[in-house]
C-alpha cells in the first residue's frame, strides 16, 4: 500500500465509521444486578430492566477528535494531507446531501476532498476514464463513486474500475474477497462502524449467539462476516455463530431466531421491525437502519431506525442515554 493510501487507511477506517456511527443506537438490556451500573464510559438509566442505550453520536465525536489528532500527526511526519475525490453523477437530492456530509466531515478532521460533478446521461466509459486517471495520481489518496449511478451505467463495473489501495468505500471485488478471506482491507463504512461499537462497549462476541438482520453487500453481509470469523485471523473476527434475516424473513420466524441472540444487529430499512418481546433479556441491540417516516404530529419527515425504541409494552428500550 502507498503511503497515500495508508494516509487514507485513517480516513475511512475510522472517519468511514463517523457518519455511520451517528445514525446508529446500541441498546444493552440490562441484565439482573447491573442497575446503575457504568458501560465503558456510559451510563445505565438506573432501573434493573431498562436499557442501556449508547449514543452513536457521542462515540463518533470521540472518534473524530481521535481522527483530527492522527491526521496532524501524519502531515507532521512530512507526509501528504490525505485527498478524497468524490465522484458525482446527477442531480439525485438524497446523493448531493450525503455528498455535502462527506465533504464536511473530512474537512473537520484536515482531510481535503473534491467532487467530480458529472450529468446522469454520463457515459460509463468516460466514469472509468476518470477513475483511471485518479488511481494514477499520486496526489488522490481515496476515491469514491457516489451511489446510486443511472440505470445505464453497471455500479459494479465502476466500483471495480477503482484502484482496491484507494477503493474507500470497501466495494472493490478484491476488497470484497480479502474480507471473505478474514485478510486486511478496506471495509464498508456501516460494516466499520457496527465493529467499532463492538469493540468500544466492550459486547462480547466470542461463543454468543448474533442475528444480523438484513443482507446488503454494503452492510449485512460485511457485518455477517466481521462477526462471525475467526479472531485469530490476520484481520480478526468476533467467533460468534451468526444467523442472517433478511426483510422477507417471516416475522414469526424471525423472533425466534432474535429471542436467541445474544446480540442482534438490524440493518434491513424497515421501521419498527424490532420491539421488546423479540429480544430476550441481558442481548446487546445494534441498530444501523436508515428510514424517512411521515411524523403526524409534525406533518414532517423525520429519520427513524428499524428498531422501535419508543411505544414498546415493556421498558427495555426507555431511556436514550
Amino acid at each position: 500500500m502507498t503511503v497515500s493510501a495508508r494516509a487514507f487507511w485513517l480516513l475511512r477506517g475510522r472517519l468511514g465509521r463517523v457518519s455511520a456511527l451517528g445514525r446508529s443506537a446500541v441498546s444493552l438490556l440490562a441484565a439482573p444486578g447491573t442497575a446503575g451500573r457504568a458501560f465503558r464510559g456510559f451510563r445505565s438509566s438506573g432501573l434493573r430492566h431498562d436499557a442501556i442505550i449508547i449514543s452513536g453520536t457521542e462515540m463518533a465525536k470521540q472518534i473524530q477528535k481521535e481522527i483530527q489528532r492522527g491526521v496532524a500527526s501524519w502531515i507532521s511526519l512530512g507526509n501528504g494531507r490525505p485527498h478524497l475525490s468524490i465522484i458525482l453523477v446527477g442531480d439525485n437530492p438524497a446523493s448531493h446531501t450525503y455528498v455535502r456530509k462527506k465533504v464536511k466531515a473530512a474537512a473537520a478532521v484536515g482531510i481535503c476532498s473534491e467532487i467530480i460533478l458529472k450529468p446522469k446521461d454520463v457515459s460509463q466509459e468516460e466514469l472509468l476514464d476518470i477513475t483511471d486517471q485518479l488511481n494514477m495520481d499520486p496526489r488522490v489518496s481515496g476515491i469514491l463513486v457516489q451511489l446510486p449511478l443511472p440505470d445505464h451505467v453497471d455500479e459494479r463495473t465502476v466500483c471495480n474500475g477503482i484502484a482496491p489501495e484507494k477503493d474507500v468505500d470497501g466495494f472493490h471485488i478484491i476488497n470484497i474477497g480479502r474480507l471473505c478471506l478474514d485478510q486486511h482491507s478496506l471495509i464498508p463504512a456501516t460494516a466499520s462502524a457496527v465493529w467499532e461499537i463492538i469493540q468500544r462497549t466492550g459486547i462480547e462476541t466470542f461463543g454468543k449467539n448474533v442475528v444480523v438482520v438484513g443482507r446488503s453487500k454494503n452492510a449485512g453481509m460485511p457485518i455477517a462476516m466481521l462477526l462471525h470469523t475467526d479472531g485469530e485471523h490476520e484481520r480478526p473476527g468476533g467467533d460468534a455463530t451468526v444467523t442472517i434475516a433478511h426483510r422477507y424473513t417471516p416475522k414469526e420466524q424471525l423472533k425466534i431466531h432474535t429471542l436467541l441472540a445474544d446480540v442482534i444487529v438490524v440493518a434491513a430499512g424497515i421501521p419498527k421491525l424490532i420491539t421488546s418481546d423479540m429480544v430476550k433479556e441481558g442481548a446487546a441491540v445494534i441498530d444501523v437502519g436508515i428510514n424517512y417516516v411521515h411524523d403526524p404530529m409534525t406533518g414532517k419527515t423525520k429519520l427513524v431506525g428499524d428498531v422501535d425504541f419508543e411505544g414498546n409494552r415493556k421498558p427495555v428500550f426507555q431511556k436514550k442515554i
